[in-house]
């Protein structure tokens, strides 16, 4: 019912994912700007992550909470 690697909230599963990152993942990135909800964007590779709490700027360790085709959300990780 649910192919081309969808789960039912549209993110990708494991397989097939052309993401550069997978959920659970721990990054350091920089803030680089603000999306239009208040959270913080960062990049991988060019692969957009929303981050909650941050601000423009802030250098963070994030954890990737869930991916969509474009673009993922993730939380700052406390060190």
């Amino acid at each position: 019912m649910f192919g081309n690697n969808y789960d039912r909230d549209n993110s990708y599963g494991n397989k097939g994912n052309s993401a550069p990152i997978n959920v659970g993942e721990e990054h350091e990135v920089k803030i680089e700007d603000v999306g239009r909800d208040g959270d913080g964007i960062a990049r991988i590779e060019g692969f957009v992550i929303f981050v909650t709490g941050a601000k423009v700027g802030d250098e963070v360790k994030i954890k990737i909470n869930s991916t969509r085709r474009n673009f993922a959300f993730a939380e700052i990780v406390e060190d």
